[in-house]
């Protein structure tokens, strides 16, 4: 989904359960939570809060 990075709620190293909150995604006036379909490590962010994101962008990385 194209849209805004309003909120992140993981920084670079913390540890993230499956389901756990990533980040808000507002897009057409509408806030998504969006979350971790896996267990890990959060290696690499992308954008920061504000940053307007495109469909197929990588926000971040997670290693397993």
């Amino acid at each position: 989904i194209p849209g805004l990075i309003s909120k992140i709620f993981v920084n670079e190293g913390d540890y993230v359960k499956k389901g756990e909150k990533l980040f808000v995604l507002e897009a057409m006036k509408m806030e998504n939570e969006i979350h971790s379909h896996i267990e890990g490590i959060i290696d690499k962010i992308y954008y920061d809060v504000g940053a307007n994101v495109n469909k197929g962008d990588v926000i971040m990385e997670i290693k397993d």
